[in-house]
């Protein structure tokens, strides 16, 4: 059996195969949760804003983002968006599309982080002479960020799984290249199993990292 495993995953390089796949599904889920976070900052700012305006252009983007499922809006964002204008590039699609996405989710985290801090830090930071945007970016969300942690976390965690759908527009990522062995080999349980295993170990890695962070910076508000 031990052999059988061995000579399906190693074999005519596959492993390598597994390794470029996951590299590319890093690639793609690092680029996209930090253009996710900066389209929620920007979004989430719209949202607390005294313009009707950016309110609605901030609710329009959240609600459809929000209501369509992943896999449709990179399916809409390549064939009908990109491939009509010539991007043949499905790595840089994907990437903006679940950035796109992401955004939408992180915009409505960064809106209930804000809105966690006391009011009163506003009006400290007025009354020292700071502007409004000086006052957000300097005072309101790093204490937002300290709230919002865990649920950016579980965000970012949740993109990397996410990540898998990224085979429908023909993305070698890690799920399509357990595929490619899967339709290679005709064995379906060793690739796939694997698939599952390499996700589990970054998903579990990737909560104990940020579960330290979250004690490092709980530990530094007591001092």
């Amino acid at each position: 059996m031990l052999q059988k495993i061995l000579e399906i995953m190693f074999s005519h390089g596959r492993w390598m195969m597994i390794l470029q796949g996951l590299g590319t599904t890093l690639l793609i889920a690092l680029c996209a949760v930090l253009m996710g976070t900066i389209l929620g900052c920007i979004f989430a700012i719209f949202k607390l804003s005294n313009s009707k305006i950016l309110n609605a252009i901030s609710n329009v983007y959240t609600t459809l983002i929000r209501g369509i499922p992943m896999a449709t809006q990179l399916m809409i964002c390549y064939f009908v968006i990109f491939s009509p204008l010539g991007v043949r590039n499905t790595v840089l699609v994907a990437i903006i599309s679940f950035g796109v996405n992401s955004g939408a989710y992180c915009t409505e985290i960064f809106r209930a982080g804000i809105n966690g801090v006391d009011k009163g830090q506003m009006e400290a930071g007025r009354s020292l002479g700071l502007n409004w945007a000086r006052t957000m970016f300097a005072i309101i969300i790093p204490q937002a960020f300290k709230t919002i942690l865990p649920t950016f976390a579980s965000e970012f965690i949740t993109l990397i799984k996410e990540t898998s759908v990224a085979s429908f527009i023909a993305v070698v990522d890690l799920q399509k290249a357990c595929d490619n062995i899967r339709n290679a080999t005709y064995n379906a349980w060793v690739p796939l199993l694997s698939c599952a295993l390499v996700y589990l170990i970054l998903t579990v890695g990737l909560t104990k990292i940020f579960s330290a962070i979250e004690t490092k910076v709980a530990k530094s508000e007591k001092k």
